[in-house]
Order: C-alpha cells, then structure tokens, then sequence
C-alpha cells in the first residue's frame, strides 16, 4: 500500500512534491484502471473492481480497510498528469453539506461543498467519470439508483450519479417496510433483520452483521457502512463504463482509418 503526504495545492513547492510522490502506479493487470476520489472504505471501488477495474483509491483521510491500493492524499491537489495515467474516474465528495439532515437543520454551509470543482477537475482530465452524491446534491441530469433495484440488497439507500456518458437504471421497484425497533410502528414485531430491509444510517436498527449482509459488504465497521454505497451499484455502473469506453476506442479507431 503507498500514501503520499496530504498536500494542498497552495505553493509551487508543495505541487512540485505532489508530482513526484503520485507518479502512476505500475499495472499488475491488463484489466483497465480506474481511479477512486474520495474512496472511504471502498464501497464503490469493489463495485468497479467486481465490474473489472483496477481501482486505485485516493482520499484525505487514512482508510485502512480500504481493500484496494490506497493513496492518502488531497483529491483536490492531485497532479493532473497523474488523473491522466488512469482510464476512468470516479469521485464521491462529501455529502453532508446536501443531506437533508443539514437542510432541516440549516447547517450546510458547516461542510465543504466540493462538487464544482471536482466536476470541473473530472470534465478536464478528458476521462469517463461518475460523480456520486446524496439526493439532493446540485448533480447534473442525475440517475437514481435504489437498494430495491440489486436483487440481494436490503436498504433503500438512494444515491444520485452523474456521468459524461449514459448510465441506465434498473426499474425503481416498491419500497417494502424497513425492520424497525420502534413499538409506535404496526409492522413492529413482524420483520426480521436477515430477512427484510434494514436501515444502517446513524444508529441503525440492525446489528452490523445484518448490516454488512444488507448492503453486501463484509469488510467494513458501523460508521463506515453509514457512509457507504452499496458494491451493487457501482458494479452496474462499472459494467455500463466499459461498455462505453470499448464503444468510444471502437469510434476512434474508424476516425483514424478514415482519417
């Protein structure tokens, strides 16, 4: 596993030594290489990697059970001829700034709100890319994807994506009733957290086994599973990304023979 330093894009100094400690990763596959901004503990980047990426994370914070190579690092700062060694992007700033907690408690100006200028770093690196964000976040032409779409999940859990080539949505299906442990609710006593969907933000209401099964992630602890997105999603996605970037080298390769 490499880090660098977590270095803002302040001095020219501070840039000259981001450059020479995230020169590209060398490949250990054929398999197209895919680079997670802001990864947390790799929820979407085992999406990609299930899709066939070689993901490579990045994030500010260190992530140790990030499964996946990980650079600890700025995502803002990173050089952009390293973004350039990769073949696709995927970025998931942070969202609390947008949740709708921080609207009912008219807080959000507390968090960073980072999805302009990683729009604006994804857009000219060239690159296929998603961006990911909580419902409610200013995405551009957003897919929605729900828990009740991946047969096997048991959350709700929607996420909005943006992306610079077409993503489609599995159909939307009904929203059954979440395991509750609250006595007020009528359907209390009639779940079953291993059976029937769970909620896992905050303090949940399902043990962390029952968590991870829900959400299809064994790895990861209670507060990073509150932060996470469901493997399944990103897998679609991944899928998706392939498809499309084996349709744009196909478009290029006749552009140059005609050429």
């Amino acid at each position: 596993m490499q880090k660098v330093s977590f270095i803002k894009r302040t001095t020219k100094s501070r840039v000259s030594k981001l450059k020479q400690n995230t020169l590209p990763f060398p490949s250990k596959s054929q398999k197209p290489r895919l680079l997670d901004l802001f990864c947390c503990a790799g929820g979407g980047g085992m999406g990609y990697n299930k899709a066939g990426f070689e993901v490579i994370g990045v994030d500010i914070n260190p992530q140790p059970n990030y499964p996946f190579q990980f650079i600890q690092a700025d995502a803002l700062s990173l050089d952009p001829a390293f973004i350039a060694s990769f073949d696709a992007i995927h970025a998931s700033p942070p969202c609390q700034s947008y949740s709708v907690l921080a609207k009912r408690n008219g807080n959000g100006d507390e968090w960073p709100r980072l999805i302009d200028p990683v729009r604006k770093i994804l857009a000219c690196s060239g690159l296929p890319y998603v961006i990911e964000n909580v419902v409610g976040a200013p995405l551009r032409n957003p897919v929605v994807l729900c828990g009740t779409m991946f047969p096997g999940l048991r959350v709700l859990r929607h996420r909005l994506f943006e992306s610079n080539f077409l993503i489609v949505a599995p159909p939307h299906g009904e929203h059954p009733k979440v395991h509750t442990l609250d006595r007020r609710k009528s359907h209390y006593g009639k779940t079953n957290e291993w059976k029937d969907f769970v909620q896992v933000t905050g303090g949940g209401n399902c043990s962390v086994a029952s968590a991870r099964s829900a959400m299809g992630i064994e790895w990861m602890s209670k507060n990073e599973i509150n932060e996470a997105i469901p493997p399944a999603y990103t897998r679609l996605i991944g899928k998706q990304m392939l498809g499309h970037m084996k349709m744009w080298r196909q478009n290029s390769m006749g552009k140059s023979k005609n050429g």
